[in-house]
């Protein structure tokens, strides 16, 4: 892995595709110890967990079904303080289910915030959150995370599905920004 540069930002080598292939492979032995017997609904985050979702699911030999949701809250390298509903949820598809959402990274976590407040409301069974990445120093609510792929800072990253202005999802490591 050597620096990058993603549009006008550059950005360092920060986790290489193996740790983070190594991280899914654990966390889909856990989701499986925990549902595999209960046909979950895996909500996939869009656009960034396209490829967690891609490689967990490569890991997972149980029955489930998958869907997708998309909301949008970042601009640049901030977030707006407001979650957009882009693709929503289907409530009959949610009703009685056991959830499992798939997402890329929770930072604040007032994008997850805003879909378990949707999830709750449209009468899910039960609902579990995967996330490849966590920023517990951003974290600013009480919700539980079940499965965590890596702690990290309040870095800004990108590569494996994260994005810079739409940019550097296709990346198969993760960078974080040179400030």
């Amino acid at each position: 892995m050597s620096a990058i540069r993603v549009s006008d930002k550059d950005f360092a080598p920060f986790i290489p595709q193996e740790k983070i292939e190594t991280e899914i492979h654990r966390i889909a032995n856990e989701i499986k110890r925990d549902v595999a017997d209960k046909e979950p609904l895996f909500l996939v985050m869009l656009n960034g967990a396209f490829m967690f979702a891609a490689e967990l699911f490569k890991n997972l030999d149980m029955a489930c079904e998958m869907a997708f949701v998309k909301y949008k809250t970042y601009e640049g390298t901030h977030s707006t303080g407001k979650a957009n509903a882009l693709l929503g949820l289907d409530a009959q598809q949610i009703k009685d289910r056991n959830i499992v959402i798939v997402e890329d990274i929770v930072d604040s976590g007032f994008t997850m915030n805003e879909l378990l407040k949707d999830l709750h409301a449209n009468g899910a069974k039960s609902i579990r959150i995967a996330t490849m990445m966590f920023k517990p120093n951003a974290f600013k609510f009480n919700y539980k995370i079940d499965y965590i792929g890596m702690n990290i800072g309040n870095d800004f990253i990108v590569g494996y599905g994260l994005d810079y202005n739409e940019y550097g999802r296709n990346l198969k490591e993760i960078y974080k920004i040179v400030e």
